[in-house]
């Protein structure tokens, strides 16, 4: 999943990058969502606290009320991974968004075939958001491409016969096993009891009395068995009680 937040308060312009955004997503087939605003009201400050996967951030340098630049200075204090994309009016900024290191993928002038570079710029940020390791599922002809580093745990469900990939802002219910989407995922990920799969990454306590798994989400689960106690190998950062 792939997550466009769309600042822009020329209306005509906003439709138009949501244009392109859709144009350029209808080449892949990575699921995606867009969020579209005017200005930098108080919606678009909840966005960036968030947890939404994988943000690309088009945004205008001048609204009505706020400088762009002062927004991507609030995300960047949370968020060093998202994708930053200017789109402005205003080109003899760009020096000066140069010199903040805001990281930010492109530099896009309203007033020079904006829409195709948006568009290389979209492209870009797809390559960039696929080096991440992603977990491709095909269930009955409906595809499903989520990050890995997004997933918590992976449960099966008895009474439904599915599996369950629980990330931190939804949950996936598809049709395979868990061996087979054990298969598929990175060393990260261990077997912690026989209907389930947690990611180490996002673990921060293990209460191996009351076999409990604690993720950084702060959600608990209590799928732990004893081959699971016995040969855990942990990464830096996660407690144990013993």
């Amino acid at each position: 999943m792939v997550s466009f937040i769309i600042c822009d308060d020329n209306r005509k312009i906003n439709q138009s990058i949501n244009e392109v955004v859709d144009k350029a997503m209808m080449k892949n087939k990575i699921p995606y969502r867009k969020l579209s605003f005017l200005d930098y009201d108080t919606q678009f400050m909840k966005v960036i606290d968030e947890n939404l996967p994988n943000k690309v951030y088009i945004l205008d340098i001048e609204t009505p009320t706020s400088s762009g630049i002062d927004i991507v200075r609030k995300i960047r204090e949370k968020d060093f991974n998202s994708i930053i994309i200017f789109l402005t009016s205003h080109d003899e900024l760009g020096y000066t968004i140069l010199k903040q290191e805001f990281m930010f993928l492109a530099f896009i002038c309203k007033f020079d075939d904006y829409q195709n570079k948006l568009a290389k710029a979209i492209k870009k940020a797809l390559q960039i958001v696929g080096q991440k390791r992603i977990l491709n599922i095909n269930d009955r002809g409906v595809i499903y491409n989520i990050p890995m580093d997004d997933i918590l745990y992976i449960t099966r469900d008895s009474v439904d016969r599915k599996c369950i990939i629980k990330t931190e802002y939804t949950e996936f219910k598809v049709n395979t096993t868990l061996t087979d989407l054990f298969s598929e995922l990175n060393d990260t990920f261990k077997q912690s009891h026989r209907a389930c799969i947690v990611n180490m990454k996002r673990v921060r306590i293990i209460n191996k009395r009351k076999r409990e798994i604690t993720f950084d989400t702060k959600e608990t689960i209590d799928l732990i068995n004893d081959e699971f106690k016995k040969g855990l190998v942990l990464p830096e950062g996660v407690k144990v009680v013993e």
